[in-house]
């Protein structure tokens, strides 16, 4: 099965169950979005697995996530997870973060989120950047995803996304900074200890290209 194969229509959660497994994507009003971004012109491109500099941020967000959260109510996912941001309403926006937070037993089951987490952090890349940037931060605002960060591993910055009223509120932060998690009191992240992590993978290239 390709997309290519897919009829031009709005599809909803039923259709993605019967999906093949190896066919991943996410569906965002009902269109399906493959393994494909978007490159620095705009134009659709194929997306390629997730690299190093990726992978190095999500797993020290993640840890420092899931120490704070041992022993505490809310728990801490990182991708792939399916989360149906609104499946009591059509189920046609299906998402894939690369790290969530749910305070709310009753939105998880089998299948993955039923509904907005209370926290959700995508780390950019080229090909992600427009859809995590536009298509689904209006997503998350809509359905009520109460904090929402954008992590930039090229520029060393964090847009957090605060749900404020009904709208997002950004405060943007370095790697300067200690970024706090609004969401559960008391958890600070220092962006610091987070973007020294990509000091070794440069010092690595470094070496390799002497």
């Amino acid at each position: 099965m390709t997309f290519e194969q897919l009829e031009t229509r709005r599809y909803t959660y039923a259709d993605y169950e019967k999906w093949p497994e190896d066919f991943r994507c996410e569906l965002i009003d009902g269109v399906p979005y493959p393994t494909y971004g978007y490159d620095k012109n705009g134009e659709p491109c194929l997306m390629p697995g997730p690299v190093p500099k990726h992978q190095k941020i999500t797993t020290a967000l993640l840890g420092r996530i899931w120490q704070f959260l041992r022993g505490r109510r809310c728990q801490v996912f990182p991708a792939p997870i399916t989360v149906r941001l609104n499946y009591d309403d059509g189920g046609d926006i299906i998402v894939e973060p690369d790290i969530i937070v749910v305070c709310d037993k009753n939105k998880i089951d089998k299948n993955g989120i039923n509904g907005a987490p209370d926290m959700v952090i995508e780390i950019l890349s080229p090909s992600t950047r427009k859809k995590d940037k536009i298509f689904k931060k209006q997503k998350y605002q809509q359905y009520g995803v109460r904090e929402y960060w954008i992590v930039d591993p090229e520029t060393q910055f964090v847009d957090v996304y605060l749900l404020v009223e009904g709208k997002y509120v950004v405060n943007t932060y370095s790697d300067d900074d200690t970024a706090p998690v609004m969401v559960l009191p008391g958890c600070e992240i220092n962006l610091t200890e987070v973007f020294a992590e990509l000091d070794e993978l440069n010092d690595n290239e470094t070496e390799e290209n002497k």
